[in-house]
């Protein structure tokens, strides 16, 4: 990134200190929270009746295995929790009998909505790699859509908000195409596209990049340090370029308190694309940062580990 483009960005107001409230995502180190699956493959093997008593099972179970995911983000005072999205896996079948059975868990699915906001967590999601806007297919784009389709009628039956504080966070995906991104958000459903956010990541969508195509959409971006140092080839999060995509990211949220942002550090090296075990390495910018989903191996003990020499470091 050079000078030039980190002038051009937004001059913004700097928001006050906050602490961070850090994110656990999807499941934990420990066994605590875990979530079952059903291949495609065994699916089919089932008769009819077969699929909807496995599915029922299933689901019914993964629905506790969530709720003892939100006590466990109570007991350890965390206040943002990304769901997995794969938490009711084969709902999207030809044969509809995984959403129907979700239909009929409406009340059940509706308590765990209800959990949530009493004890003030906040509930996002990250859908899958499936999920290519931007793709040369219009076969791709039509499955994509669908897969954001089912993933945002589960946060209606869970009674979550239509808006972006229960975000559903995807990439930009295929390169050299915001064009047809911009015109395939703008037709989206009011139930995905009100929820929606985008991330920069290591390969097609630079910072700069996919913050155009938010400013176009009016699509929040979910800005990713690591993503960003990686993609630029930068040495540290110290560089300029970091807290110039930061401020310009928050621009793009209409509520700037509800801006998240992700962390994740290097395995091996400060550039590696593999996660870390722990959170070693902060931008300093990220004191500001109201949210934080923290993307290293060791879930929970990472938070904690943060906690310690971060937030308490302040």
């Amino acid at each position: 990134m050079t000078a030039i483009q980190i002038n051009n960005l937004p001059n913004v107001e700097q928001p006050k200190a906050v602490t961070p409230e850090l994110g656990l995502v999807c499941i934990t180190f420990s066994k605590q929270v875990r979530f079952r699956t059903m291949t495609r493959t065994r699916y089919l093997q089932l008769t009819p009746e077969q699929r909807e008593s496995a599915l029922k099972e299933l689901y019914r179970d993964n629905l506790q295995r969530l709720d003892t995911g939100l006590s466990f983000c109570q007991e350890n005072q965390i206040r943002l929790y990304r769901m997995s999205c794969g938490l009711f896996p084969l709902s999207d079948m030809e044969d509809e009998i995984g959403a129907q059975i979700l239909e009929d868990m409406s009340a059940e699915l509706a308590k765990i909505g209800q959990k949530a906001a009493e004890l003030k967590i906040r509930m996002v999601l990250h859908p899958d790699q499936y999920v290519v806007l931007s793709s040369d297919s219009p076969d791709v784009v039509k499955s994509s859509i669908k897969i954001l389709e089912g993933h945002a009628h589960t946060l209606d039956l869970l009674g979550l908000p239509q808006s972006t504080w229960s975000l559903m966070n995807i990439h930009g995906g295929k390169s050299q195409r915001a064009d047809q991104l911009v015109r395939v958000v703008s037709e989206l459903p009011e139930n995905i596209k009100n929820r929606l956010t985008f991330e920069n990541d290591e390969y097609a969508y630079s910072s700069l990049e996919i913050l155009e195509v938010c400013q176009r959409t009016g699509v929040p971006m979910v800005f990713d340090a690591h993503h960003h140092i990686c993609h630029e080839n930068l040495d540290s999060y110290e560089d300029p370029s970091v807290a110039s995509m930061f401020y310009a990211a928050r621009e793009t949220w209409a509520n700037p308190e509800w801006q998240l942002v992700h962390i994740s550090n290097g395995e091996n090296a400060f550039k590696d694309r593999k996660h870390s075990e722990l959170i070693t390495d902060m931008p300093s910018v990220y004191r500001e940062a109201p949210w934080i989903e923290i993307e290293a191996k060791r879930k929970e003990e990472a938070i904690a580990h943060l906690r310690s020499w971060w937030v308490m470091g302040k």
